[in-house]
């Protein structure tokens, strides 16, 4: 089969300057090409890259590109820029996977020998799925997004494929501490090894990081096995953050009474340093307090396919990886008394390490169906032919 991908107007798929967006469509375009299909990724310019090359089997036509903007409007103009000079640049092919928003709405009268049109949906304003009906395949990326296609045009529902960001299943595997999936080590018993709380994303208010931390000085007062927290992430508003003086304030806030329970660590770009950071935690937790801005949760995964137990709060965008009980826990974030609900979840499995074991061991196995290949297979399958 042939198949193009059409990358977003500001996500470079180079891994020295790509980010999570980038990287794993071209991680995606080369499990396509070692299957045996015919890939052409179109992707932004940058430099050091020539315009036209074969990389890995994979054909990559790179194009100008833009700045992402804060305003929605600006972003949209942008796209539907890059949409045209993709368009015009487009090689025959079955299928085209668009990650983009004008493109799907308009290519399949625009250009037809581009093939049959799949649509990316990893955010989708209001009502925008009245525009799609020219689309053959659409991929939303989370369980929210296929409930407002459904409501916004319900003649789509035959052609909605959930596509759920993937990961490097095998790599965070690999990290996996093998004491975590034991009976009972004799570092563990000995209590000399800290039990390690993680979290990964954004230094964001929005991440619930203030609860977190909160929930782990009420942990001081547990009778638990020694413990850590590590806190891993970028705190530059330019990367999601919430800004360096909401960094600094969190530090300031509870590194007296939490001491060198504490880490803070800057973003780790590198995927085998983070797979390495998973795989150092017992526990990983994700305590959110909004949905805006949440979609499928790729770190919640990875951590999980690295040997930790998820933590996580009460979204319907966890929900749908996490089961509470069977994979993980989920604790009710809403106010009042979330912390201390989360940090009653940290005591039971931090001294209940059969518990905290089980849980690992099948979350581990339930995301290894997230993997790039398996997603990749998959995917390839449900785009050999239009759903109408």
């Amino acid at each position: 089969m042939r198949i193009t991908i059409v990358a977003g107007f500001f996500s470079p798929v180079a891994p020295q300057v790509g980010a999570s967006t980038g990287t794993m469509w071209q991680r995606l375009a080369f499990e396509f090409a070692s299957a045996g299909h015919e890939v052409t990724l179109v992707s932004p310019h940058s430099p050091n890259l020539a315009r036209r090359e074969k990389v890995n089997a994979v054909d990559h036509i790179r194009l100008q590109g833009a700045d992402d903007q804060d305003s929605f409007l600006r972003n949209l103009v942008s796209d539907f820029r890059w949409s045209w000079r993709v368009a015009r640049n487009l090689p025959a092919a079955d299928v085209v996977i668009c990650h983009t928003v004008t493109l799907p709405v308009w290519l399949r009268w625009l250009k037809p020998s581009a093939g049959r049109v799949a649509v990316v949906l990893e955010n989708m304003p209001k009502g925008a799925g009245r525009f799609y009906g020219a689309a053959d395949h659409l991929l939303p990326m989370s369980a929210a997004i296929v409930a407002k296609l459904g409501a916004g045009n319900p003649r789509l529902a035959r052609r909605i494929t959930p596509f759920h960001h993937p990961i490097d299943w095998a790599t965070q595997a690999r990290w996996a501490e093998s004491e975590k999936f034991s009976h009972a080590s004799a570092e563990s018993l000995s209590g000399t090894r800290k039990l390690t709380i993680g979290y990964v994303g954004p230094i964001h208010p929005e991440k619930g990081l203030r609860l977190l931390l909160r929930a782990a000085e009420l942990l001081l007062a547990e009778d638990v096995p020694p413990w850590r927290l590590e806190i891993i992430g970028p705190s530059s508003i330019s990367q999601g953050g919430g800004g360096e003086m909401f960094r600094d304030a969190l530090s300031a806030d509870f590194g007296r009474a939490l001491g060198d329970r504490i880490a803070f660590v800057d973003h780790v770009s590198d995927a085998e340093q983070l797979a390495a950071r998973y795989g150092a935690m017992d526990l990983f937790c994700y305590p959110s307090l909004t949905e805006k801005r949440e979609n499928f949760p790729v770190t919640v995964a990875e951590a999980m396919a690295a040997g930790a137990t998820p933590v996580v709060s009460d979204l319907p965008c966890f929900r749908e990886l996490v089961r509470d009980e069977e994979t993980g826990l989920i604790f009710d974030q809403c106010p009042p008394g979330g912390e201390e609900r989360l940090a009653a979840k940290f005591a039971r499995l931090l001294r209940d390490g059969g518990l905290r074991r089980g849980l690992a061991r099948r979350a581990q196995e339930q995301v290894r169906r997230y993997d790039y290949t398996e997603s990749a297979r998959s995917l390839a399958a449900q785009l050999t032919s239009p759903k109408t």
